[in-house]
């Protein structure tokens, strides 16, 4: 089964991506590894609501032809976690330390943001094992790197990268046709993420949200976040809070992109940086929220799970 809003492609030759459009709040996109039969099939993120996990589970299986061994978490989101224990056991499931921090400390957060979602029965899951820098799986069809770029947009990214396809998993580091969001990461950080994705060399990209999409994509969103931190200058400098340099802002080539409610998120993280606090570090979410809907026309930002 796959929810009418999600669909499957096969970017090469085993490797799946599960992609939930348009990839608005908490409508992400996974991703999964199919080897030979021996092997264990590798599955990248699962969904925000247990119907979603479950709908992600069955089209697994059905590709597989078996559960994944493996369950690797970009960060701690919800929309990324909420659906671990839908695969446990038997997948082992990795992360950046941080990560399972995240989801130890945050528990099942979203509802309290969304209370009309179904959000179903949610047992937060953490991972097993966990990894630095760079970690390596070894399997006899792909070799799969986990690459921690430091804090991007959450204090516990991973990027997963198959180097012999060119494929790239990049989570939450890459918005594709949506607004970027690093409320609870670092601005600065994500523009050097961008530096270290690019290095890479991938000639495909399965963002965190959105359609599939090249290289090109790190461009967008670099130039929006450079936007971002010159917006939070000027503001700063002025004497300007960010909702009001927010509401004033002239969105320019980034009217297109989804989630614009965002804009203030990223700027409350902006000042933050620019006053010395370091990225990762905590920001009152219910300030920061409260703008996002004056941002939004007075309406809570738009859940679709």
């Amino acid at each position: 089964m796959i929810t009418p809003d999600a669909k499957l492609e096969e970017i090469a030759d085993g490797v799946f991506a599960y992609l939930q459009l348009p990839g608005s709040w908490c409508l992400n996109n996974a991703g999964f590894l199919v080897g030979s039969p021996d092997a264990e099939t590798v599955l990248i993120d699962t969904a925000a609501t247990e119907m979603r996990a479950r709908a992600l589970r069955e089209t697994v299986v059905a590709a597989a032809g078996r559960m994944p061994g493996v369950l690797v978490n970009t960060h701690h989101h919800g929309d990324h976690t909420f659906g671990n224990h839908l695969f446990t056991p038997p997948a082992r499931v990795i992360s950046h330390p941080r990560c399972r921090d995240e989801i130890l400390s945050n528990g099942v957060d979203l509802p309290a943001i969304w209370p009309d979602v179904e959000w179903g029965d949610i047992v937060v899951t953490p991972p097993t094992t966990t990894f630095s820098d760079r970690m390596t799986l070894h399997t006899p069809a792909y070799d799969i790197e986990l690459i921690h770029p430091g804090v991007a947009h959450t204090a516990g990214d991973t990027a997963v990268w198959l180097p012999a396809q060119k494929v790239l998993f990049a989570g939450d580091l890459i918005f594709s046709e949506g607004t970027p969001f690093v409320f609870m990461g670092s601005v600065k950080g994500s523009i050097a993420a961008l530096a270290l994705l690019r290095e890479l060399g991938a000639e495909t990209v399965v963002p965190g949200h959105g359609p599939i999409c090249g290289p090109e994509v790190y461009d967008t969103v670099e130039r929006y976040l450079g936007w971002v931190l010159r917006l939070a200058e000027d503001g700063r400098a002025a004497g300007i809070g960010p909702r009001e340099v927010a509401l004033e802002a002239d969105l320019g080539e980034f009217a297109t992109l989804g989630e614009s409610e965002r804009l203030v998120m990223n700027l409350h993280r902006a000042y933050a940086e620019l006053d010395g606090v370091p990225g990762g570090d905590p920001l009152p979410l219910p300030d920061a929220l409260v703008d996002a809907i004056a941002c939004n026309g007075g309406l809570p930002p738009v859940c679709n799970a």
